[in-house]
C-alpha cells in the first residue's frame, strides 16, 4: 500500500469532486447529464477521452464534502494515477488519507491477482512520511485481525512485537507459560493455560525512551485473545465464527506504539499486550473458580467467556507500576458495546475530563469516531462478589454490560495520570467500497492524533 500515494504527477487524470448542483463545463456537463450525474453523495462517473480511454472522473460529494467519503473510491476507479480536483485545501490531506485507507486488501490466502491499483497524487501541503506511517499502522492492525487464529497465535503476536521493538531500538521482554506465575501474572496464566504448549499464554512488554526520565510516560495496553472459544462456557457456532478478531486490542496497541516511536514523540512509551488463547481442555479455568490477580484483588469467575477483562486486569496493573501520565487500553471486550452503539462507533470510557475532551476532539478532527460512555457509579455493585473482591460477570440487574466491564477494568487501571478504555469492534460486518468485510482499525488514528497534539514532536 506504500505506493498508493505518490508525488509523481506524470499522466495523472483528474478526479474532480463535485457538490450537488455544482455547474460543470462543456463536455463534462453533457456527459454528466447523459449519465444522470448530479453530484449526489457517492456518485461516480468516468469521463471518456477522444480515444475512448478513461480521461478523468467525477465524484459526487452531496451538499457538503465529507473527505472520508473518498475512502470508497480506490476500489471503484480504473488503475493508474489520479489527482484530486475540487477539494478545499483544508480537506485535501484528509481526503487523500481516506483514499489510501480504502485501498486496503487482505489477499494473503488468495492467488495473487494481476492488479493495477488506482493511485493518487499527494496534494500540496501533505506530509508524505506521516501519512504513509498512519496508513501502514491501520493496515497492520487490520492484517493482524484478518489473519486466521492458526497463523496469528501468541507466538506470532510476540514476533510482530519483536520486529516493532527492534525497528525503533526499543526493549522487549516476554513472559511465557508457567513463568507467568513466577512473574505474578496469575490471571493471564489462568485464561491461557488450557492452550497447547506451542500457543502458551504470554505477556509482551515493549519499552522505549525509558531512560529519558524527564519525559512523560504513555502506556498502551491491548487485549490479545487470539481465539475465544468462550472456554467452558462455550460459545455457539455463530458467536465463535469471527473470534480470530478477539486480539484486535493487541493489534491496535502495537500499531499505535509503532506510530508513536516512528514519529519520535517526546515521551517514554510502554506497550503491554497479554496474548492468550481461551481454549478448552482438562486444565481450563472454570465457572466458580476464584483467581488471583497481579493487583492482589481476587476475582470470582462467573463466566469463562468474560476472559478479556481478566488478562487486562494483570497488564493494566503492570502498566500502573510504571506510573504513567496517560494510559490507553484497547479491547474487543463486549457484545454489549455493539448493542449500545453498533459496530461503527466505539465507546470511550474515562473519568478524566481533559482526556475525554482531548480524545473526542481528536476523533472529530480525523474523522475516527468515538462516543463517550459513562463509568456509572450506580453499577459498581453489579461486580461485587460474595466470596471474592470482585466478579468477572456483572449481576443481571445492571444490564449495561459494556459499562460494567469498564468499571471492572477501572478497579485495575493505573492510579497515576489519566486512563481511557476503548471497547472496539475492530471489524466491518458488511462489505462496501473502502470498507471490506473484515478487520478494521477503530480509534487508532484518533488516539494518535491526541498523543501527537499533546506531545508534539520537535520540528
Amino acid at each position: 500500500m506504500s505506493d498508493i500515494l505518490t508525488t509523481d504527477t506524470t499522466d495523472a487524470r483528474s478526479l474532480r469532486v463535485v457538490t450537488t448542483g455544482q455547474p460543470l463545463n462543456g463536455s463534462e456537463a453533457a456527459w454528466a447529464s447523459a449519465n444522470d450525474f448530479t453530484g449526489k453523495p457517492g456518485q461516480l462517473v468516468l469521463l471518456p477521452g477522444t480515444d475512448g480511454a478513461v480521461a478523468g472522473a467525477l465524484f459526487g460529494a452531496g451538499e457538503r464534502l465529507d473527505p472520508m467519503s473518498l475512502r470508497g473510491l480506490s476500489p471503484r476507479l480504473p488503475g493508474g494515477l489520479w489527482r484530486l480536483d475540487g477539494v478545499p485545501d483544508d480537506q485535501a490531506a484528509t481526503a487523500a488519507l481516506a483514499f489510501a485507507l480504502g485501498a486496503y486488501v487482505f489477499d494473503r490466502y488468495k492467488t495473487p491477482p494481476a492488479r493495477n491499483p488506482a493511485r493518487l497524487v499527494m496534494p500540496d501541503g501533505m506530509d508524505p512520511a506521516e501519512t504513509l506511517r498512519i496508513v501502514a499502522a491501520c493496515a497492520l492492525a487490520r492484517e493482524m485481525v484478518d489473519t486466521p487464529a492458526a497463523d496469528m497465535g501468541p507466538l506470532q503476536i510476540e514476533t510482530i512485537a519483536r520486529e516493532i521493538a527492534e525497528a525503533s531500538r526499543a526493549t522487549l521482554s516476554v513472559t511465557t507459560g508457567e513463568a507467568l506465575l513466577e512473574a505474578n501474572y496469575p490471571a493471564v496464566h489462568a485464561v491461557g493455560r488450557a492452550a497447547t504448549v506451542e500457543r502458551a499464554p504470554r505477556v509482551i512488554e515493549i519499552g522505549w525512551n525509558l531512560d529519558h526520565t524527564d519525559l512523560p510516560l504513555v502506556a498502551l495496553v491491548g487485549k490479545g485473545v487470539v481465539f475465544d472459544t468462550g472456554g467452558l462456557d462455550i460459545k455457539g457456532a455463530a458467536g465463535m465464527r469471527n473470534m480470530k478478531k478477539d486480539m484486535g486490542g493487541a493489534a491496535h496497541a502495537l500499531a499505535l506504539g509503532r506510530l508513536v516511536m516512528q514519529a519520535q514523540l517526546p515521551v517514554r512509551l510502554v506497550v503491554l499486550v497479554a496474548a492468550v488463547e481461551n481454549a478448552i481442555s482438562a486444565d481450563a479455568f472454570r465457572p466458580g473458580d476464584v483467581l488471583n490477580s497481579r493487583r492482589g484483588l481476587t476475582i470470582e469467575i462467573g463466566n469463562t467467556d468474560a476472559e478479556g477483562r481478566l488478562i487486562l486486569a494483570d497488564v493494566l496493573t503492570r502498566a500502573g507500576e510504571h506510573a504513567p501520565d496517560v494510559t490507553l487500553d484497547f479491547a474487543t471486550l463486549t457484545g454489549a458495546a455493539r448493542v449500545a452503539l453498533g459496530p461503527e462507533l466505539p465507546p470511550l470510557y474515562t473519568d478524566d475530563e481533559d482526556l475525554a475532551s482531548g480524545l473526542l476532539a481528536a476523533a472529530a478532527a480525523v474523522r475516527d469516531p468515538l462516543w463517550r460512555m459513562p463509568l456509572w457509579p450506580g453499577y459498581r455493585a453489579a461486580i461485587d462478589s460474595e466470596i471474592a473482591d470482585v466478579r468477572n460477570d456483572s449481576a443481571a440487574w445492571a444490564q449495561g454490560g459494556s459499562i460494567t466491564a469498564a468499571l471492572f477494568l477501572q478497579r485495575f487501571a493505573p492510579t497515576t495520570g489519566a486512563w481511557a478504555h476503548m471497547d472496539i469492534f475492530a471489524w466491518n460486518s458488511r462489505g462496501r467500497p473502502g470498507w471490506p468485510e473484515g478487520g478494521e482499525a477503530q480509534s487508532l488514528r484518533a488516539c494518535y492524533r491526541y498523543l501527537s497534539d499533546r506531545f508534539p514532536p520537535a520540528r
